[in-house]
């Protein structure tokens, strides 16, 4: 890291589609997909209203494989990563500029199968219902603790 400098993005937030897989000439994969966030925003007179932004994510190798594997189409995620610049120029001949987060560690976020707007009959990438994927809810639910003893209201702050 050069002193005095960080880049750094965390984001959580809902893919927009299922990610987009390719390999490179060397085998090494390749993810790209987009993530939405949201905040809410004053809208005057009192109200409110909700404001998406749009990022695009690339990720490489196991990463992108997990990806391709896992995600789909509304899940939520927690993502952490860089911001990388390209600069390319059109046909005719104006530069095209395209930020994107390179994602080094995506996690699940929220409870299995909580797309939103999922309606329980696998909405999303249609993968919820696979036997790997299934294994792989189960084994994240075996990974959490018991419980504590006791009701909630019992907490003292």
């Amino acid at each position: 890291m050069a002193k005095g400098t960080v880049n750094k993005v965390i984001i959580i937030g809902r893919l927009g589609a299922d990610p987009d897989i390719r390999y490179s000439a060397n085998g090494v994969a390749v993810a790209k997909f987009s993530v939405a966030t949201n905040e809410r925003v004053p809208a005057g007179e009192g109200n409110w209203e909700d404001r998406t932004e749009w990022h695009r994510i690339v990720t490489f190798g196991k990463t992108a494989e997990f990806c391709g594997n896992y995600l789909g189409k509304g899940k939520l995620v927690y993502l952490e990563g860089t911001l990388r610049t390209q600069q390319w120029e059109d046909a005719q001949g104006v530069k095209r500029y395209t930020t994107e987060i390179v994602a080094r560690d995506i996690q699940f976020v929220g409870s299995p199968g909580d797309e939103q707007g999922s309606s329980g009959q696998g909405a999303g990438s249609g993968r919820g219902g696979s036997p790997e994927r299934q294994a792989y809810d189960r084994s994240l639910a075996e990974d959490l603790p018991p419980p504590p003893p006791g009701k909630d209201d019992e907490i003292p702050f």
